[in-house]
């Protein structure tokens, strides 16, 4: 797993899956860039790597920014998508302007970036996903509807984009960011809940999930696929 010299795309990753994901790729020698809405986190979290890494403002629901900043960007070896806001509920009860916003940031997003982004031949495209897609949940149907579309679009992504290399990693319950909203009690709680339930007896962490996707970018043979990291969750 040596990057050295080669450039990594990381769009999201200003936090979470994508911060690790980046921490990973510059710890083995990739020229990182990371890439969010957000200025200030991507910043704060350029600070946390330690390493030089390139910072990219972009906005993954704007046709026309998308465009036009990786037109600038260049060509890159690997390329990660992890960034998307989906808001979460039953379909009866969630507003049909919060569905579409989902769809619009993970699954058009995911889109967006694989028609745009530049990717040398033998390098990869490695979208995130989740569980959901295979044990879907009554209260997030519209998450694991995404989940399967985005594994599905990469699939197909792998026979067009070829030689470039697509491949979608697929968290279980990681231990975000994401859930920092809620309480720390209740968090622990459900952190507790879930790793009893779970065959791997833990919660997982974005360095697992980072882990993941440094084997598919560095995988020569690995292509159409989708790497489950859920401790178990979609058998459990």
């Amino acid at each position: 797993m040596d990057f050295n010299g080669q450039r990594v795309l990381v769009v999201g990753g200003s936090s979470g899956i994508g911060a690790a994901a980046a921490t990973a790729f510059a710890g083995l020698g990739a020229q990182v860039t990371i890439a969010s809405r957000s200025a200030e986190k991507l910043e704060a979290t350029a600070r946390e790597i330690g390493t030089p890494v390139e910072l990219m403002a972009i906005d993954i629901t704007d046709d026309e920014n998308v465009e036009r900043v990786l037109e600038a960007a260049g060509e890159f070896d690997h390329v990660v998508v992890s960034a998307a806001h989906t808001p979460t509920g039953p379909v009866r009860g969630l507003e049909l302007a919060d569905a579409y916003r989902a769809m619009d940031s993970k699954f058009w997003g995911a889109y967006r970036i694989a028609r745009a982004a530049r990717i040398r031949e033998g390098g990869s495209l490695t979208l995130v996903s989740g569980f959901l897609s295979v044990r879907p949940s009554k209260t997030s149907v519209l998450q694991g509807a995404i989940n399967a579309a985005v594994e599905a679009l990469a699939r197909g992504l792998a026979l067009e984009l070829s030689p470039v290399r697509v491949n979608t990693v697929s968290p279980g319950l990681i231990a975000t960011p994401l859930w920092s909203k809620l309480d720390a009690g209740a968090r622990d709680k459900m952190y507790e809940g879930a790793a009893a339930r779970l065959p791997a007896r833990r919660v997982g962490q974005p360095e697992d999930v980072a882990n993941a996707i440094v084997y598919l970018a560095s995988t020569p043979y690995a292509t159409g696929s989708t790497v489950l990291v859920d401790g178990g969750g979609a058998i459990g």
